[in-house]
């Protein structure tokens, strides 16, 4: 046993793309038999931005723009160096942000 348990966060604007990531990280951890905790979808963060349409003469015409950041968490308790090796080799889709914590 390598590690007591490895922590996971991913973070993405499309929910599709980070539960796709999230379903390839834990087919990869279950078939070398790593006990897992999760996936656990954490709170959606979202940015608003507020911007004027015209400087000049419309002003009080403004448009809102936001950003939805999707998260989840996924724990892998008792990993062995298979485990490890295997989420090393793992291909994941472009767009997706990688938290490891060991």
């Amino acid at each position: 046993m390598a590690r007591e348990k490895i922590r996971i966060r991913l973070r993405g604007y499309d929910h599709e793309v980070v539960d796709e990531a999230m379903r390839r990280l834990v087919k990869t951890a279950s078939e070398t038999r790593a006990k897992i905790v999760g996936p656990i979808p954490l709170p959606t963060e979202i940015k608003r931005y507020c911007v004027l349409r015209s400087p000049h003469v419309n002003k009080n015409s403004m448009e809102h723009f936001e950003r939805r950041i999707h998260k989840r968490l996924l724990d892998i308790r008792e990993p062995t160096s298979e485990t490890i090796n295997a989420l090393m080799d793992i291909e994941l889709p472009t767009g997706i942000d990688i938290e490891v914590k060991l």
